[in-house]
């Protein structure tokens, strides 16, 4: 079952960015830790910093998601940060909210240059050193399969 419809967020579109910001953020599912040394944690790259934000200024507000993202914890006492960076489950729907939190809507199924620009402006932004063009070309050797 797709992480993003057990916290109620899911759409092929949302599956698709999902995929997409892993695939960019880890080398095809290779990195779980941020290379030369950063904070970044799971296959989707995510900083201890991001993911308490998350939690302090989105998460906590809002019960019902709060409750289903609790679910997918190993258990109730379980270290986030440990969680986030071996529980993919766990990474996956803090990703999905990261992009929750944008008020613009998801780009559309499909048009993987607008979800590229998308995961650039809104998930790496633009202080990150990742390109829309190393998105598409991620998606395009490792999900389609083009070299």
């Amino acid at each position: 079952m797709p992480i993003a419809l057990i916290i109620g967020a899911d759409s092929p579109a949302a599956e698709e960015l999902l995929l997409g910001t892993a695939v960019q953020e880890s080398l095809a599912f290779k990195y779980r830790n941020q290379q030369r040394g950063g904070p970044a944690v799971s296959y989707f790259q995510i900083e201890p910093n991001t993911h308490n934000d998350v939690w302090t200024n989105f998460i906590d507000y809002r019960p019902k998601l709060k409750e289903k993202v609790l679910s997918l914890l190993t258990n109730k006492s379980a270290d986030k940060i440990n969680e986030l960076e071996y529980n993919d489950k766990y990474a996956a729907a803090i990703a999905r909210i990261i992009y929750m939190r944008v008020p613009s809507p998801l780009p559309p199924i499909g048009n993987i240059e607008k979800q590229a620009n998308y995961w650039k402006a809104h998930y790496n932004t633009p202080l990150g050193k990742g390109k829309p063009s190393e998105y598409i070309e991620k998606w395009n050797k490792y999900v389609l399969g083009v070299k």
